[in-house]
């Protein structure tokens, strides 16, 4: 809970058709073990203390009042377990029967909630014994001796985290156009709870499915999913206990034909945050101010089962993967395409340094060629080999260059920046910032002119890692005309070419080759001199590993989450290669870089956003470049 996670759980208890006593047994028992686990919202399947189809037995007094016995009994066996959860039993009202979920905690009955809407055809009859919820908000009905809160919209909200608040829907209310849901997320419910009893067909798990993790994308809501299994009646339907936990469109666990208990956590911290940047959720309207139950849970740190990607950015499944890359590279290569069409640009300049990221441009600018109908020789390629320049990486920017039939140019940038230096009095011995970044731009002055000899454009090369961190020179490799990588991180890029680097396989051997020894490259700016012709300036060594600092940056940018948080995701991500340690150094490294960063990205070329987070100042990231990162930093502090 200190983090935002709650422990949610679905569950499928053994049922015994009509026998109320052993279901509030096996519903006590699975409480029970939920509480153990740590769970702190528990839903039960629909009318789970009878069964769901009991048919015509449900006008039988015997069989209400047993249902009410039952639930008396699973209030007295849990009075002591703080897990807050819904079980479904028909309760009656006003001389009408209702499909209700009941909430409980502590012993104590929250609220009842009926269902709203009442399947009538195929195999559902629910119409013939009962009643859909009424349209009054609320009314009051007395249950196992006590009046009770019961009403189709009622939420129930934590004291102690009152981002915190729980709605509850059954069956095919979440199958209805108008949902009950979509009203309770209105209202402030992060979390949806839906009782069901769907039966299993072929093809319906994965429409359930689909339902589920839609519902709580739309509504940026956490949704738990508990449908009835095992002993429900099998006269003509069969119930596989599907059980679906999923969060703002993404299905985090799911179970189906097992019993017991499947359990998750919901981050409703993160819930908020999207709706807050968001602002998709209209305001309650004044005359309908929603009927809230508080309840109160112990505040803990939430244990997490759920999974953490170490690299948000990157699919794992090698099909997922080649599918994103697909994507990328397309929305990026229209991008350029669009940009060279609408300029008139007769060239488009590239400069290759034999590594990744100048790779990247000059094959999605190639893509670009291609949507264009135009041939690769307008594409003019420099390389500019200077004092921290390598024979590997020179030999294989020239032999990409080749490759790709482009226009390549060679100038050595030596001479130049000998005499800039003797101009400003730089020593050739003082390996300074000055030494790296003269050298930086004077390429892009290069680059420049050469686009303006050809009527081009100078295509850049900085990726979206690099520009968070601010490891580019300011008006050196920090320019271009159109910044085709400025919205793809670091660990992105590498899959980028090596997706290109298969896809080429069967048709150019040759560019498969010298992709993959860029690939084998360790990423430099070649700033410094080399050493026996080997590359000594290595950029992780110095700013950090940027598959940790593009985890940093995800979680910082696109979920606004505090230094503690991300601190604690990356130790359980990355718990098997780095120790906590190295993680908080690179963390602090990552916040001190990225505040005093900004006045770089508040000047930033175009470029194509093709994914979720960016750093433009046009769009995705506007704060001053004076910004103090004190805040943060103080944290940071309190994680030693």
């Amino acid at each position: 809970m200190k983090d935002g996670f709650i422990s949610v759980a679905c569950g499928s208890p053994r049922l015994h058709l009509a026998d109320c006593a052993r279901n509030a047994e096996e519903t006590f028992t699975l409480m029970r073990k939920a509480e153990q686990a740590g769970v702190k919202v528990l839903v039960l399947p629909e009318l789970g203390l009878t069964g769901y189809t009991c048919g015509d037995l449900f006008y039988q007094e015997s069989l209400l009042r047993g249902a009410e016995q039952a639930l008396s009994t699973v209030l007295e066996a849990t009075r002591n377990l703080e897990v807050v959860t819904a079980v479904g039993l028909p309760v009656r009202f006003e001389n009408k029967l209702y499909n209700c979920a009941v909430v409980i905690q502590k012993g104590i009955i929250l609220g009842v909630v009926p269902k709203a809407h009442l399947p009538n055809y195929g195999e559902f009859y629910e119409k013939r014994q009962f009643s859909p919820a009424r349209k009054d908000p609320f009314n009051m009905v007395s249950l196992c001796g006590s009046e009770i809160c019961f009403g189709a919209e009622i939420l129930f909200s934590c004291e102690e985290m009152p981002e915190l608040t729980v709605g509850f829907e059954i069956c095919e209310d979440l199958w209805a156009p108008c949902s009950p849901s979509v009203t309770m997320a209105q209202m402030g419910a992060t979390i949806i709870g839906n009782l069901s009893a769907s039966n299993d067909l072929v093809g319906k798990d994965a429409y359930r499915r689909q339902l589920v993790t839609m519902q709580s994308a739309k509504l940026l809501c956490g949704y738990v999913y508990a449908s009835a299994g095992e002993g429900e009646s099998t006269s003509d339907v069969v119930f596989g206990a599907h059980q679906l936990i999923a969060e703002n469109g993404t299905l985090l666990a799911e179970q189906r034909f097992e019993g017991g208990l499947l359990i998750s956590e919901i981050d409703v911290a993160r819930l908020c945050y999207e709706r807050r940047r968001t602002q998709v959720m209209p305001e309650k309207p004044v005359s309908t101010a929603p009927v809230t139950v508080p309840f109160s849970l112990t505040v803990a740190r939430t244990k997490l089962t759920r999974y953490v990607a170490p690299m948000p950015f990157v699919p794992e499944g090698r099909e997922d993967r080649d599918k994103r890359c697909r994507e990328i590279l397309l929305i990026a290569s229209l991008g350029l395409k669009q940009r060279l069409e609408h300029t008139g640009s007769k060239t488009a300049v590239v400069g290759l340094s034999g590594g990744l990221d100048s790779t990247l441009a000059v094959l999605i600018t190639a893509l670009s060629m291609n949507l264009l109908g135009r041939p690769m020789t307008d594409i003019v390629t420099v390389t500019m080999p200077c004092f921290g320049t390598t024979d590997r990486t020179k030999n294989n920017a020239v032999i990409l260059a080749e490759r790709l039939g482009t226009t390549l140019k060679t100038v050595d940038i030596s001479a130049t920046v000998r005499s800039h230096f003797r101009d400003i009095g730089q020593d050739m011995d003082d390996h300074s910032v000055t030494f790296e970044n003269g050298q930086a731009r004077e390429r892009t002055q290069v680059l420049m002119d050469i686009a303006n000899q050809t009527g081009g454009l100078v295509i850049g090369t900085g990726d979206l890692s690099e520009l968070a961190l601010g490891w580019c020179t300011y008006n050196g490799d920090h320019m271009s005309n159109y910044a085709v990588n400025a919205s793809i991180p670091k660990t992105l890029v590498r899959h980028l070419v090596a997706y290109l680097a298969r896809d080429n396989q069967d048709k150019d051997g040759d560019l498969t080759g010298v992709l993959e020894d860029i690939l084998d490259t360790p990423v430099s700016p070649e700033l410094l001199p080399a050493v026996r012709g080997d590359i000594v300036q290595r950029t992780e060594d110095l700013v950090g590993p940027y598959e940790l600092h593009d985890f940093f940056l995800y979680y910082f940018l696109r979920w606004g989450f505090e230094p503690g948080k991300i601190f604690r995701l990356a130790l359980y991500a990355w718990a098997e290669r780095y120790d906590r340690t190295v993680i908080l150094k690179w963390l602090r490294v990552f916040y001190r870089r990225f505040f005093s960063q900004q006045f770089k990205r508040n000047c930033l070329p175009d470029g194509p956003k093709v994914g979720s987070v960016a750093v433009s100042p046009r769009g995705d990231w506007r704060i001053p470049s004076d910004a103090q990162a004190t805040l943060w930093q103080a944290e940071l502090d309190t994680l030693e």
